[in-house]
């Protein structure tokens, strides 16, 4: 099997803390997937800077694809974080390359090639889903907590596996989820932090609760979460094994700084 995850790359970088480390939705996720058993490419663009050639070097130690990862003149993008207690606190984004990122036909056929293809709501890349989707490619696409953005209207139809955050689970969040399937999900997830996750698949709701770890910093556990559960579908397990693996990869990322566990 093959997976690519299409979109952003960053830093991560906690000035008073004096840390950083290389991330992004597309990285995180891919090498969460790739940790489990299945080779995944990133499809983006870096930086010809420090932090681009560290991207690199940490995606080359953690064997991803980067057969379609490019290195373009400019800044790597960097996400300035701070952490209040053991929640992450965003400050500011700066782009950098990924302001303009322009993915090519080749890009797309490749990643229209795969078994799965990853993307996300920042990882501009959603006007490509289409066309990746018409092709045969599953998709699967994390729309964080932006369910009311025209967006989700705009690709629902070729996202298979939709992921969204609300802060709790209510009637109105159930519908939603139904509605996604609606639109053409086979099977739409809303996570719910704390409160663990419910997926849809048409026919009844799924409830999982959380694996509990000793907190280090909360960045990550969405697209761990996201990994360690399409990782199941493309074993071909049911949801609820699905959401306990996606519980226990999040579980793991959690309890260390970065996104990821090495």
């Amino acid at each position: 099997m093959k997976v690519a995850a299409i979109g952003d790359n960053c830093i991560d970088l906690y000035e008073k803390l004096n840390k950083y480390y290389a991330t992004g939705n597309a990285v995180d996720f891919a090498v969460n997937m790739k940790k489990l058993g299945i080779d995944t490419a990133v499809i983006s663009v870096t930086g010809d800077d420090e932090y681009g050639k560290l991207m690199i070097q940490e995606l080359e130690k953690q064997q991803i694809d980067l057969s379609h990862f490019r290195v373009e003149k400019g800044k790597t993008a960097v996400s300035y974080m701070d952490l209040d207690g053991l929640e992450r606190i965003y400050l500011d984004y700066v782009e950098g390359v990924m302001e303009n990122v322009k993915f090519t036909q080749e890009d797309i056929d490749f990643a229209a090639s795969c078994d799965l293809v990853h993307s996300a709501f920042w990882g501009n890349a959603h006007m490509h889903l289409k066309e990746i989707h018409d092709k045969g490619a599953r998709i699967c696409f994390d729309f964080a907590t932006e369910y009311q953005d025209p967006m989700v209207e705009e690709i629902a139809a070729y996202v298979d596996y939709p992921f969204f955050s609300f802060e709790h689970r209510t009637a109105e969040t159930d519908a939603f989820l139904k509605e996604m399937v609606a639109k053409g999900a086979s099977v739409a997830v809303g996570t719910f932090g704390e409160e663990g996750s419910v997926a849809y698949d048409g026919k009844q709701f799924y409830e999982y609760g959380i694996v509990k770890a000793d907190v280090v910093n909360t960045i990550g556990a969405g697209d761990s979460y996201m990994a360690g559960f399409m990782n199941g579908i493309l074993k071909g397990w049911d949801i609820p094994r699905c959401q306990r693996q996606g519980a226990e990869v999040a579980a793991g990322v959690v309890g260390v700084f970065g996104p990821w566990v090495d």
